[in-house]
């Protein structure tokens, strides 16, 4: 058997565990969700490269084009060398509903199931999570902004665009994908919307309310233009990001069932478990490309891919793994710094010789950068 499998069934069945409550009851362990994270940001600081590439097939975030599926189904039929480059383009962005899904089960798990969770008043609960956002953002922002006044391609800035980066409410602007810059950092302002959301509507709410918005947040998607710019400005908010989130809250609260059912019990078969569920999520991933429908609902396939995965990986992959979620935040806020100075080389023609320059600067500034974060961390 799997051992990094067989150590986390241990690890969450009540008769071989530990007398902690917490731990035998988790759905996902500390170090899985580390896994996790290393997982979802390797997605997206690939997409981040790949996706800018001339001649690589884009992918569906903001909006749903058919003429992008068809681009991938053409590579995936007539493959070259490009293909890795071509499914990172595609399919990176889905570690941003993965890392939505971890923090909102993260919040379940700090501020209504631990032990010393308290009711932290709304004022106190949104500035706490403001700076934690703003602190992140501004070193790599600012970082950015330096390299990108230097190099060729340089942003025009508006003092508007500047405010709203600072104020984390650029998302709300018209035309979003426009004036952030750089892009990846919309997410900053996605966060802050859902912690208001999260505080003010669901917070020890019942479940229902959590299932209500997510159900309307959908329904409204679904009535959109999928290739409009009312499409792109819908899902560069929240209402694009309440799927993936509010599945992170419902199985959070309701982690004691489901391991009770799926995960406790004869090990060989909870593995198995795990196993068909990495299988069909992947089928679901790729029948649900061609649909609007099907694209709408493929953050729940991706996060149902991505539990039952850290389940099964083998254990000589958890280190690293683990170490990237670990710099998760810290690359996210630096790599595109990286790609600002590196890719021209790809454009060039090296293809690959940029892409793994681009890793390893990207790698060794995500280090760096989370070096800093300590400091920052420990003084305030």
């Amino acid at each position: 058997m799997n051992p990094v499998a067989n150590r986390r069934m241990m690890m969450n069945n009540p008769e071989t565990s530990s007398p902690d409550k917490k731990q035998t009851t988790a759905l996902l362990t500390r170090s899985e969700c580390n896994v996790l994270r290393g997982l979802a940001i390797i997605g997206i600081f690939m997409h981040n490269y790949c996706h800018w590439l001339p001649g690589i097939v884009r992918e569906n975030e903001y909006q749903f084009k058919a003429e992008n599926a068809a681009g991938l189904w053409h590579y995936l039929t007539h493959p070259d060398w490009n293909l890795p480059i071509h499914l990172f383009s595609f399919f990176g962005h889905y570690g941003v509903p993965v890392f939505l899904f971890l923090s909102a089960y993260g919040l379940v798990k700090k501020y209504e199931t631990s032990a010393n969770a308290g009711g932290e008043a709304v004022f106190s609960f949104l500035r706490s999570h403001f700076k934690k956002l703003f602190r992140m953002m501004i070193v790599g922002f600012v970082a950015f902004v330096l390299v990108d006044a230097i190099t060729p391609g340089s942003h025009r800035y508006a003092l508007l665009d500047v405010v709203a980066q600072l104020g984390l409410f650029n998302n709300v602007l018209p035309h979003p994908d426009k004036i952030i810059w750089p892009g990846p950092y919309w997410f900053f302002g996605l966060m802050m919307q859902l912690y208001v959301v999260y505080r003010l509507l669901l917070y020890r709410r019942h479940w229902g309310a959590t299932v209500a918005l997510m159900v309307v947040c959908v329904g409204i998607q679904l009535m959109l233009e999928p290739d409009g710019e009312t499409m792109n400005r819908y899902r560069y908010n929240f209402m694009g990001g309440m799927l993936p989130f509010g599945l992170g809250l419902l199985l959070a609260r309701w982690e004691n069932k489901i391991t009770t059912e799926f995960l406790s019990g004869d090990k060989t078969k909870a593995v198995g478990t795990m196993w068909a569920l990495t299988l069909l999520a992947v089928a679901l991933i790729f029948v649900s490309v061609d649909s609007f429908v099907g694209w709408t609902l493929t953050p729940i396939w991706i996060c149902l891919f991505m539990v039952a995965l850290v389940k099964v990986l083998p254990a000589w992959m958890e280190p690293s793994l683990g170490w990237m979620g670990t710099v998760s935040a810290a690359l996210f806020v630096c790599h595109p710094i990286a790609r600002k100075i590196i890719i021209p080389i790809s454009r060039q023609g090296e293809v690959y010789c940029g892409l793994l320059l681009y890793i390893l600067a990207s790698l060794c500034l995500a280090w760096l950068f989370n070096e800093i974060f300590k400091k920052m961390n420990r003084k305030i």
